[in-house]
């Protein structure tokens, strides 16, 4: 047997999986503990639309900016 890693669209998820339980000897293993909720997706691709580039720190600068905060 060989082990395959797939990455779909999340349309298509519901479709890809009905057709792969009919197959004998085929193991779903759903690995969801690091995906990323939908709406959480929404909430990030509506920030980065509405920010503009002086919004940005860059992460050295935010890096040190915390170490002098709380003394890391």
């Amino acid at each position: 047997m060989r082990q395959l890693t797939v990455t779909i669209p999340d349309d298509f998820y519901e479709t890809f999986i009905s057709f792969f339980k009919h197959i004998p000897d085929v193991s779903i293993d759903e690995n969801g503990e690091n995906e990323v909720p939908l709406w959480q997706q929404e909430i990030v691709l509506e920030r980065l639309k509405n920010s503009k580039p002086e919004d940005y720190i860059d992460a050295k600068e935010s890096l040190n900016k915390l170490k002098k905060k709380y003394g890391l």
